[in-house]
């Protein structure tokens, strides 16, 4: 049965035409090339001090995977002509593949916040974002406010794990430019171990993940969850996403975009120096179409306190007989289907 598309959808379509025909898809190259820049200099700068300042490599190195992490994710959501000579920055850069990205992340855009579909949160056993089923609980769940920032600070290293599990993968598939992916990952490793220590590397791949779970986890977290699918896609991306509203230049940069969370999910393939000028666009939108909860947004501190705070919540509730399990319940595109990286959990085994 096809559901009719709801008014909403409607006139969001008729607003996304309209921003086709007014240019919003056309890149700033000298907003590229300053972004680009500070990459380069965060390199330059890490590989400079990594044998003389270590402390001060770290951070850079830090910064710099983050940095390109967010780069990189742009590129690859982009259609226009620069962003597919870029394509590849994310692998030689950050070290994490396109084809791991397309495949886990578009699915999380399209069905965002959906339980036991949506990759990004599941995220048990570590880290319960709603109280689970006693057969799927865990002891850490108790204590996950305690210690969230140590499956945080594992998040880049296991998106570079999942990044080649996948790449070899699609070589052995055969996919579309699969080997080009898996040399430019290649090439990654190659540069960064030659600019830098293991001593430098290892714990700027921490903290960089540390800093990255930070910024992507509370977009979403906190907002409503979905048992079933949803048909009103636009509704849906309002009603699952709340913003940042950063207070400083270097938070601006920081965040990489992804403070425009509604943006980005409603306009993935826009490039994200839009965001900002979108941002009343969708507050008006959401206001003439009655959008539960409307335009969501909060400062970038009180955003990371209320995840916090979610932590917390759960970790102090008891399990829910018949709560829904993160990687679904064989319904159409669930996780335990077997097609993702999160099909098995964290640790790889199916339950």
């Amino acid at each position: 049965e096809v559901i009719p598309d709801s008014t909403t959808q409607i006139n969001f379509r008729t607003l996304r035409a309209q921003l086709v025909a007014d240019g919003w898809w056309e890149r700033d190259m000298v907003q590229e090339a300053k972004l680009i820049g500070i990459y380069a200099s965060l390199v330059v700068g890490a590989a400079a001090t990594a044998h003389t300042v270590p402390l001060v490599s770290i951070a850079l190195t830090g910064l710099a995977m983050t940095n390109s992490g967010w780069l990189g994710h742009d590129y690859i959501h982009g259609v226009d002509k620069f962003s597919d000579k870029m394509r590849m920055f994310a692998a030689v850069a950050a070290g994490l593949g396109p084809t791991w990205w397309s495949d886990k992340h578009n699915k999380h855009h399209a069905l965002t916040n959906e339980m036991g579909v949506d990759e990004d949160i599941a995220t048990d056993p570590f880290l319960f974002p709603w109280a689970p089923d006693p057969k799927h609980d865990s002891p850490l769940r108790k204590i996950q406010h305690l210690i969230f920032f140590i499956p945080f600070s594992f998040l880049f290293a296991l998106w570079r794990v999942d990044t080649m599990s996948v790449v070899i993968k699609a070589v052995e598939d055969k996919r579309p430019a699969a080997k080009e992916e898996l040399y430019a990952l290649l090439a990654h490793y190659g540069i960064m171990l030659t600019l830098l220590p293991l001593s430098v590397w290892i714990p700027a791949t921490f903290m960089s993940g540390l800093m990255s779970a930070l910024i992507v986890t509370p977009t979403h977290q906190n907002e409503e969850y979905f048992e079933e699918y949803q048909s009103d896609f636009v509704t849906a991306q309002f009603e699952s996403t709340r913003n940042a509203v950063t207070t400083n230049p270097f938070s601006e940069w920081l965040w990489g975009g992804m403070q425009y969370q509604l943006e980005h999910h409603l306009f993935p393939t826009m490039p994200r120096s839009k965001y900002p000028a979108l941002r009343p666009i969708l507050m008006k939108f959401a206001e003439e179409n009655n959008i539960p909860g409307g335009y969501r947004e909060s400062g970038e501190f009180e955003i990371l306190i209320e995840n916090w705070k979610l932590y917390k919540r759960v970790a102090e509730a008891d399990a829910v007989p018949g709560a829904p399990y993160s990687r679904g319940h064989g319904q159409l595109a669930a996780i335990n289907l077997g097609f993702g990286p999160a099909a098995g959990g964290l640790t790889g085994v199916s339950k």
